[in-house]
């Protein structure tokens, strides 16, 4: 484990902070994953039940894959495939988590680092961001998990332009097309984040793991036609939980529920 990846936790929010600043947050090859290892450690933490996502410093979310790994791991095709194994490792188990995850993103939020924002839940920028994924200015190609994620986020025509142009753009246009969900000052971005992320900590955990389950589905089968059987019980699940008794049973007595994930 190095400093190059750093975890902070507070009352059931745990923060995931790309530590190089001086290389706007570029992540190595270790650094892909040494994330994935920190995710599955915090989807198996009971105490977390947000996770946030930032960059060291004001300048960057992050840069994304670092250069310097390319001539050791991506020169051709094959060390390529080994390294996307690592990449799109990280990517998947941060995708996956049963939590909620929220991007924390100001300065440069480029290429990996983008493709980073996401996978995660939810993208809350600063108005000094600017976003991108210019591979073509390197010659090479995204993968067929960034290109899904990308799509389903800003649509086909929009995922064409940012893949195809090459160009950054600001946050106010990467919130116009749906790259970022929300914009807020860069003296606000904090307040903003923990706010909503201590708020969202104290609801249902399997409110938000089996919501989230059901998203995934519905993405991937948006007619719901040829659901099993566990897919089409899964809205109905909550009902017999303990979680579902307590939240019932605090808003009838006018207090804070108290949820255990159970």
């Amino acid at each position: 484990m190095t400093n190059d990846i750093l975890i902070e936790r507070d009352a059931g929010v745990a923060t995931v902070i790309f530590n190089r600043p001086d290389q706007r947050n570029a992540i190595d090859y270790a650094g892909w994953l040494e994330l994935q290892r920190i995710a599955i450690e915090l989807e198996r933490d009971d105490s977390v039940r947000v996770v946030v996502l930032t960059g060291a410093g004001d300048r960057a979310f992050s840069a994304g894959a670092d250069i310097k790994d390319f001539e050791r791991y991506r020169i051709n095709s094959r060390i390529a495939k080994v390294y996307a194994d690592a990449f799109d490792g990280a990517m998947d188990t941060v995708e996956a988590m049963s939590k909620p995850t929220i991007s924390m993103i100001q300065g440069f939020c480029v290429g990996g680092g983008c493709e980073l924002s996401m996978a995660t839940d939810i993208r809350i920028a600063a108005d000094n961001s600017r976003f991108g994924i210019p591979i073509a200015r390197l010659g090479i190609l995204v993968g067929y998990g960034e290109m899904r994620r990308l799509v389903n986020l800003v649509g086909p025509g929009n995922a064409s332009y940012i893949l195809l142009s090459g160009r950054l753009i600001d946050a106010r246009e990467a919130h116009r097309i749906g790259l970022i969900t929300t914009l807020v000052s860069a003296d606000e971005l904090r307040e903003h984040t923990y706010t909503l992320a201590r708020e969202m900590a104290e609801l249902a955990p399997l409110s938000h793991k089996r919501n989230k389950l059901i998203r995934d589905i519905t993405l991937s089968n948006p007619s719901g036609k040829g659901l099993s059987q566990e897919e089409q019980d899964l809205p109905f699940t909550n009902f017999d939980s303990a979680d579902f008794h307590e939240g019932r049973a605090a808003f009838i007595e006018r207090r804070k529920p108290v949820f255990t994930g159970e």
